[in-house]
Formats: structure tokens, sequence, C-alpha cells
């Protein structure tokens, strides 16, 4: 056979109905990653949905807990960034949570207007019942590793949170092409 020939050799490139490279999908732990992702999404709304919180009520109280641990102030600005939320959403999901007896609204320091958020004990009873399976499994799951390897696994997962925080702020600012220089 002549090297003009039509047939592609073992050695050739995919074919051309191969599709693009990327058709392939992500390498096999980006793939468990977001099955992780989707899986815990899952859990999150069917807790949720028993207890009759939307899954942005939820990530509202966990953006307040993590401010709360830090001993940070949490304001409805301060949760309508985190949330990505338009202000009537946040006014929505404030008004949510603190009719279900979630959250409470106070105003204290030197600027009485300033409205600050705070967790009520029934948020944390809720939310400690609603996420305890989640927490007896995964405390299980993780018993099988040793200390060194479960200190792999943190960076590991610090690392992509970081990774994704990052492709979050690229994504919003949109596509280089599409950005305006200054």
């Amino acid at each position: 056979m002549s090297a003009e020939s039509p047939i592609p050799s073992e050695n050739a490139g995919p074919s051309e109905d191969a599709g693009p490279p990327e058709a392939a999908g992500p390498p096999p732990l980006v793939r468990l990653l977001q099955e992780f992702t989707l899986e815990a999404n899952r859990y999150v709304d069917s807790a949720g949905g028993r207890n009759d919180m939307h899954r942005t009520d939820l990530n509202a109280l966990a953006v307040i807990m993590r401010h709360a641990a830090r001993d940070q102030i949490v304001t409805p600005g301060v949760l309508r960034k985190e949330l990505n939320l338009s202000s009537p959403a946040t006014t929505a999901l404030i008004d949510r949570l603190h009719n279900s007896g979630h959250v409470v609204r106070e105003r204290e320091g030197a600027d009485r207007r300033q409205v600050q958020l705070r967790m009520t004990p029934k948020a944390y009873r809720d939310g400690g019942a609603m996420f305890l399976p989640l927490a007896r499994h995964m405390g299980a799951a993780m018993e099988s590793f040793t200390p060194e390897e479960l200190e792999v696994v943190t960076r590991f997962m610090n690392s992509m949170i970081d990774a994704t925080v990052r492709a979050g702020e690229e994504a919003a600012r949109g596509p280089a092409s599409e950005r305006r220089p200054g």
C-alpha cells in the first residue's frame, strides 16, 4: 500500500467521526467530583424538601454559619453577594428564614440601620437533624482511611474548592475575548 492510501493507518489520529477531543469527557477524578456534587445536591434537595426548605435556604444558613464561626457579621448584602441573588430575592429568602424561625434580624453596633442576620437555636437543631444521616455515613466512610490519607484528601478538596471559586469568578467575568480593556 502506498503512503497516499485513503485507508487510515493504525497510527493515524482520531477519525473525523470520533468527535472533538473533549467529547471523551473529563478525567476520571473530575468526573467523580462532578458525581459527588450531584449527589450532595440531591441530598440537600431531599433533606430540605422534607423540611419545606429550598436549597437556597440551606445555602444561606451555611453562609451564616460559616461567618458566625469566624466571628464575622452577616448582613443581607453579604448573603446577596455570596449567593449571587438579586435584592428582591435576598429579601424573600430572609423573610422565609425569619418566618420559619431559622434566622433573626438584629440591629447592633454603631450603625443601627445595618441589619445583621443570626441563626436561631431552632436552625441549628433542624440543620443537625437534616444532615445527621449524611454526617453519619460520611464519618463511617472516612474511618477506612488513615489520618495521613485524610490529610492529603483534605488538601486536595481545599485546592478543588479554591479552583472552583476562581473558575466561578472567571465565568462571572465572561471569556477574555468578551472583556473590555481597563
